[in-house]
């Protein structure tokens, strides 16, 4: 489907990418990794040919359709569900083609065409995406002016799935999702028919939407078969077998040259000499594994943790105008060693209750008490825009610690996990994730007993939100988060309350229990079924399905038969690699060594064929079993 050959990128005379290769099969679902900075979005705009490449050529077949999030979100008067039809450029130009044609033959033609490509049932499909990302029956009919920038981002969202290109390509799409939509729009990913490439450092979403990884690092594109979880894996051992191979290769390459720098000058080992020298050159040398250092966090330790519980709530009711509650009948309680996770839709109150509990909202009625002395930490992604653009992370700091001499300044903004050569650039010319390292130091300052983090992740890589979940379990306090990044709740919380219908509960269920709630009937309420109804439906699905199974058995078996044989061909290059690395095998058996070269280049051929046709059968199963 999409072929990168020897490309080559540089922005600002910085080298991003270099000689890097790349080929993904028709229907793959690949998730695009790397550091922050590593080039990942500049490779997505060579690909749509909005940039171009230093060097090498990016291949795709013939009028192949890209499709993309556009970058200004729509912010006209037309009704989102217009906004969403309109993407489908074809199905709008035949619509309008068909209100003037007058040709019987051209007439059959558009109506012909637009029964293929399913016209008559655009405006559900449209409507179920919007449904799905959040926007309800009236508010499709809105206009899209009247909604935040955010929710306008879930319209362009929804307008790219809906004309459902051939290539789709999304940069970062749960920034400006809640959890709900994120698990939706994994359901969609997983069944979608093309092939999509989607950046994100939301490790949920790369473990369950896509099956293959692209790992953009030190300017190569490497491709590895699977989910998120599996790629860290076959990393890990890859750079396990790498340091193993340096360390013989450095110790081979020592002995050679010990030999050499001994007795080159010798008139009787000269030949020897020359000998050890050509092997020295066909040996070449083995990389080292690079490993980037990660900034961690730390959330300074309270003094002093009250007794329990430090936030009880009695009938609460809380709202931003006189008379109007956003949320009420609320009767919780906050312990001091809390971790709670808010689960419900944006819009439904959680920011609205986390200002409650930190004190930015009043109570309309009922009563809410706090411990003596509590104090509280308070991050939300809006407040990026409240660091002063010219100002560096050091005099936001020392603003919080006017009398403290500047080394102990720069030693607290080290805390917060930004580089030595970051603390005195200006606010506006920070990282989105080193803004919100910034201000979550700031929020947890005067080291609370109450941790209330509101989306804290959107800005930051996968690696920054692993530190982000070790400081959050090494902090003796109280937290309260609301995500959309599922791992970080499952790693840090262990209690989950539900917003929703203007209130907010404890939620029984867990997390996998909640992604069943919203991908099986993600809106509206469904009639319920007698024991014996639902007793025969599922002996009904259960027969269905072993029918299915039995109908896919031949294209399964192909499945294995090439799993099998990755297996085979991965053990094979293991011990050819392991032939190569004898120091020996040059000296004695120079010749030998190339046979083994390319018979360890051939089977990596081999390997990367059997891998591209496992993907498309696969995809092909999962699709059939998924229909």
């Amino acid at each position: 489907m999409i072929t990168l050959t020897n490309l080559s990128a540089r922005i600002a005379g910085r080298l991003l990418i270099e000689n890097a290769n790349l080929s993904l099969p028709e229907g793959t679902k690949a998730g695009l990794v790397g550091r922050n900075g590593a080039g990942k979005s500049t490779l997505f705009r060579i690909i749509t040919g909005d940039m171009e490449s230093e060097s090498g050529s990016v291949s795709l077949p013939r009028n192949a359709r890209i499709g993309q999030v556009a970058q200004e979100a729509p912010g006209t008067e037309e009704p989102l569900i217009e906004i969403v039809l309109k993407a489908d450029k074809e199905r709008e130009a035949l619509m309008a083609e068909a209100a003037t044609a007058t040709d019987p033959h051209r007439i059959a033609e558009i109506q012909t065409r637009l029964a293929d490509i399913l016209a008559h049932s655009a405006e559900a499909r449209a409507a179920s995406i919007l449904s799905g990302l959040g926007f309800d029956h009236e508010a499709q009919l809105r206009p899209a002016s009247s909604f935040s920038g955010g929710w306008r981002m879930r319209v362009a969202l929804a307008a790219v799935l809906f004309s459902e290109p051939d290539l789709l390509l999304l940069d970062e799409p749960t920034n400006y999702l809640d959890l709900e939509g994120t698990l939706w729009l994994e359901d969609y990913i997983r069944r979608y028919p093309h092939t999509v490439i989607i950046i994100s450092h939301d490790r949920d979403l790369l473990n369950t939407a896509v099956n293959a990884i692209v790992h953009l690092d030190q300017k190569k594109l490497t491709f590895y078969r699977g989910s998120y979880d599996q790629f860290e894996r076959q990393k890990a051992e890859a750079d396990e077998l790498q340091m193993k191979a340096k360390a013989k290769n450095d110790a081979a390459r020592k002995h050679l040259q010990s030999f050499i720098d001994r007795f080159r000058a010798k008139a009787t080992k000269a030949r020897q000499a020359q000998s050890r020298i050509k092997a020295l050159e066909r040996m070449g040398t083995v990389a080292a594994v690079i490993e980037d250092h990660v900034q961690g966090f730390s959330f300074p330790e309270p003094e002093k943790q009250p007794a329990s519980p430090i936030v009880a709530i009695q009938g609460g009711s809380v709202g931003y105008e006189p008379g109007k509650s956003i949320l009420s009948r609320i009767n919780l309680r906050i312990d001091n060693d809390d971790r709670i996770a808010l689960l419900g839709s944006n819009g439904n109150g959680k920011s609205t209750f986390a200002k409650f509990i930190s004190g930015r909202l009043q109570a309309q009625s009922g009563e809410i008490k706090t411990a003596p002395n509590l104090s509280i930490g308070f991050f939300a992604q809006h407040q990026l825009d409240d660091l002063v653009p010219k100002d560096s992370a050091v005099e936001h700091v020392r603003r919080l610690m006017p009398e403290a001499p500047e080394a102990k300044v720069r030693a607290r903004v080290a805390q917060m996990g930004l580089a030595t050569e970051k603390m005195d650039t200006p606010a506006k010319d920070l990282s989105g994730g080193e803004k919100a390292r910034l201000l979550m130091g700031m929020a947890a300052f005067e080291a609370p007993n109450l941790l209330i983090l509101d989306e804290p992740t959107n800005h930051l890589d996968i690696d920054s939100r692993n530190a982000l979940i070790q400081a959050l379990n090494d902090y003796p306090g109280a937290v309260i988060l609301i995500s959309h990044d599922r791992h970080l709740i499952e790693a840090t919380v262990d209690r989950l309350w539900l917003v929703r219908d203007g209130t907010v509960t404890a939620y029984d269920g867990d997390l996998e229990d909640y992604r069943s709630l919203i991908v099986a009937s993600p809106k509206g309420k469904q009639q319920a079924k007698t024991p014996i109804e639902d007793s025969k439906n599922k002996a009904d699905q259960r027969k269905l399905a072993a029918d299915k199974r039995a109908s896919l058995a031949p294209l399964k078996k192909k499945i294995n038969d090439l799993e099998s044989l990755t297996g085979k061909l991965q053990k094979q290059i293991q011990a050819l690699d392991k032939e190569l690395e004898d120091p020996a095998l040059y000296e004695k058996s120079p010749d030998k060594a190339v046979t083994k070269a390319k018979e360890r280049a051939g089977a990596l051929a081999k390997l990367s064929e059997a891998e591209e046709q496992w993907l498309e059968l696969s995809t092909e199963y999962e699709d059939a079993m998924a229909g």
